[in-house]
Formats: structure tokens, sequence, C-alpha cells
């Protein structure tokens, strides 16, 4: 039984957001078939259509699994709370979850995408116009993937980032871990990698279980310090210098040139540059990227799908430098693509199409008004010390007042259901003692409500 309410929350929405809560809170238990989407319609006096579009929602987040012919199963959640998903590894604080465990009403996460404004017609469409052509998905594809795809890829990343590339060198995989795993491969084996401090920890573990030795680099307001890279052996440099994550630091124009003549310096060095939220900056131009100042052939590109269509996609792409893709082409063409070909041929159509123009610049519309929403609301409190990060990207980062330790402050905003992210969860380093509590707000997939509502809970906590 779900009560469908007129008003301005759509209805697949309401139909989302209800079954969501009851398999969160343990009244749809794992393994538990639902509803076809044709009888919840009925039930319901809906579409069928606005049903598939709540259930692919919860498919997409994890909460359901479609089994064919058989239909939609709620997934195992037990291991929900052990850790953050999104930012995986040992160096995010473990969660116990048990039957007793508060739940997240209002999640914060800087990972997550607005789930209200995706194109969901558009994409059925472009999917539709694929499973058509069903000779094309029985086409095996090359190691680096689709050809139209990486030619479209080529193109776009020309326009919208200024990279200078042929589509013989972009490698699609699934996912970013996958290709910095594939790099280290295609590298020559365990490589000696500068990170900085806090940073996307996920690449850190890669690295790591790799077997690369990782150090961490100073940095300052302005990124990471080339000056200390001069002495030390290192051969990698992995940076976010368009939008750090999670700082949301920019480098400036000379920290990008010193670090390219670093990399310039010696044979063997490389930049490995992640541009993961490039596209959305909310004042004044895009920045380049740092690979569109490259002249010797030394940086790596690295972009996702994850933030400007979907997580659940688990798409990412690899700029390698030229003599990089040749090496792959000799020594690792024998693997196989790790994303399926109806993804990329519908990922493709989306971008061919102008879809994903049009998606973009929709998103960024809705990013900025949630950006300035959630930033003028942040200014309305005492307990703010320092906002940092804005004007681009999914999250703010808030130093924040507070009596509390940053592990206290999370568990007691999530015992009254909100969930919020510490900055120690992404550091590699150790932390300076009296650094200050600093949150990450993530703003992408809350609405205003919940915005609101989540910032009303952290008032009760640090106006006290």
């Amino acid at each position: 039984m779900i009560a469908l309410q007129s008003g301005k929350t759509p209805l697949y929405e309401q139909i989302y957001l209800a079954i969501k809560r009851d398999i969160e809170d343990g009244k749809i238990s794992f393994g538990e078939k639902l509803p076809s989407t044709r009888l919840l319609a009925a039930n319901l006096n809906v579409s069928r259509f606005t049903v598939d579009i709540a259930y692919e929602q919860l498919v997409s987040e994890g909460y359901i699994q479609a089994k064919a012919g058989s239909g939609f199963f709620v997934c195992d959640l037990s291991n929900l709370f052990s850790g953050i998903a999104d930012c995986g590894g040992s160096c995010v604080p473990e969660v116990v979850h048990d039957s007793q465990a508060p739940r997240a009403h209002i999640d914060f996460s800087p990972f997550a995408v607005d789930p209200i404004h995706f194109p969901y017609n558009t994409w059925k469409k472009r999917n539709r116009e694929v499973m058509d052509k069903t000779a094309d998905l029985l086409v095996a594809r090359e190691a680096m993937g689709d050809r139209g795809l990486r030619e479209t890829l080529s193109a776009y990343l020309y326009h919208a980032r200024g990279v200078h590339c042929t589509p013989d060198q972009i490698l699609v995989g699934a996912g970013n871990e996958y290709l910095l795993l594939l790099l280290v491969q295609i590298l020559g084996g365990c490589c000696s990698v500068v990170m900085e401090d806090p940073t996307y920890v996920q690449a850190y573990e890669v690295f790591r279980h790799a077997g690369c030795q990782v150090r961490v680099g100073a940095m300052d307001e302005d990124g990471l310090i080339c000056s200390e890279l001069a002495d030390n052996p290192e051969n990698v440099v992995y940076v976010m210098p368009s939008h750090q994550f999670p700082m949301g630091t920019i480098m400036p124009l000379g920290r990008r040139q010193e670090l390219l003549d670093w990399a310039e310096g010696a044979e063997g060095r490389y930049i490995i540059e992640d541009d993961h939220d490039s596209e959305f900056r909310y004042v004044g131009m895009p920045i380049p990227s740092l690979q569109s100042r490259d002249q010797k052939d030394c940086v790596i590109y690295l972009g996702t799908f994850s933030k400007s269509i979907s997580p659940a996609l688990r798409m990412s792409y690899m700029v390698l430098p030229g003599h990089l893709s040749e090496r792959f082409y000799r020594q690792f063409d024998f693997y196989t693509s790790t994303v399926a070909t109806g993804q990329q041929l519908v990922v493709r159509a989306f971008m061919e199409s102008g879809d994903f123009e049009r998606h973009l610049n929709r998103m960024r519309r809705v990013y900025k008004a949630k950006h300035d929403f959630l930033l003028k609301e942040l200014k309305k409190r005492s307990w703010v010390r320092k906002i940092r990060g804005e004007n681009a990207g999914l999250h703010l980062v808030v130093e924040v007042d507070c009596g509390y330790s940053e592990a206290e402050l999370l568990e007691l905003a999530l015992e009254r259901g909100v969930r919020v992210y510490g900055m120690s969860s992404y550091r590699i380093g150790i932390a300076a003692q009296e650094e200050p509590v600093t949150l990450l707000l993530g703003f992408g997939g809350l609405t205003e409500g919940e915005l609101l509502e989540g910032l009303a809970v952290l008032d009760e906590l640090l106006s006290a």
C-alpha cells in the first residue's frame, strides 16, 4: 500500500521513496519479491511507465535487482553501513550495522546525483534504438572499447576540455578503479606515486593494492606543492587540478606549469589528471584540462560518466599518451572490454544525438540552484567557520565550530537520520591534531526541502 498524493512530487518519486523507505526500515526484507510493474501500476492506478521509472531508480541505487524471467527482488543491504560505499578502503572508518542501527533518511553524499531530472524517456528511447540493431550487439568490440564511442569521445573532449587525442588513445573501462589498475600494468608494474592529501581514497587503495609505493605530497591553497617533487624518486603524480576532491581546490596556471615542467624534466615521469566532475562549474568559463597544455606526452587524462550521467553506469575513460596507447596495443590488447557493448552503444547514441549536451546544460542549472541554496543557508549558520570548494562540483566543504569529535558528530547525526561525511575519511596521511571538524555536504541527490531538513539536525547538534 502506497498512499499517493497530488502535488509537486512526481508519482514515480513517491513510489520510489516509499519502497526505499520500507526496505531501509526492514518492512521489505532481503530476497523478498516485489510486485510486478504491471500489477503495482494497476493497484495504484498509475501508468506502468511510472512504476518502471521508480523501479529503475531502485535498481540503479542497489536496493533491488532484476532477475530475468522472475521479477524484482530486494538486495542484501546488511553491509550498507560497513563503510562509505563510494569511497571504500581501509582509510574509511567502519560503522557496524545491526538490526537496531539507525537509518539515514537524509544523505549528504558527495557522490550522489539528482534522480529526478534525469531524462528517463530519452534514455529509454536510445536503449530501444540500440536494441533494434541486434546485429550490433553481437559484434565483439575492441579491447579499447567501441570505436564509434571513442571517436565521439575524442571530439567531445576536445571541444569541452581542450583534450588533444585520437580515438586510438582512448581506453573505455568499467570505472576509474579498473582503468587505474590497468594503467599500473601499462606503466610496467609497481609505480612510485605522489598523491594529494586528502584525496580520492579509491585511487589510493588501487595503487596500494597493486604494490605501488605511495607518498603523500604537501598541499597549500593552490594544491600540490610541486617544488617538493624535484628531490624525490617518484615517477607518477596523481592530481585533480580542475576541482580537487574533496577540497575543491582549483590549481592555478602557474602551479600547473610547474607540474608539467617536473614531468618533462626526466624520462618516464607521468601526471595522472583525474577530471571526474569538471562538467559542473557555476561561475566563469570552464577551466581547460592540464592535458591541453601537455607538449611532451606525459599527461594521462582520466574521466568518467558517474557525475554527468550516473554512477550506476560504471563507465569511465582514459586518454593515454601516444606511446602508451601503442604499448597497450602491443602488450595488452588480449584484454576484453569491461563495459557491455549495449551500454557503450547507448552512451554513444546519447552523445551523438545531442541528448548528452542538453542533459548537461539542464543539470548545470539544477545543480547551480542547489549549490546556491545550500551556500546561502550555510552562511546563515553561526556554527559555520569556513566554506570551501564552492562554485563547482556537487559538494561543499564546511569547517564547523563543534564541541564533538568528528566521529561523535557523524554518529549523533546518523542517530537522527542524517548521514554526513567527515574529512578524515579521505585522508591517507596523518591529520594535524588541531584540525577543525570539517564536513563534506553533498547536494546533488537532495531536494531543497531535504537540504533544510538535514541542516536542521545539524543546527540542533551544533547550535546547542
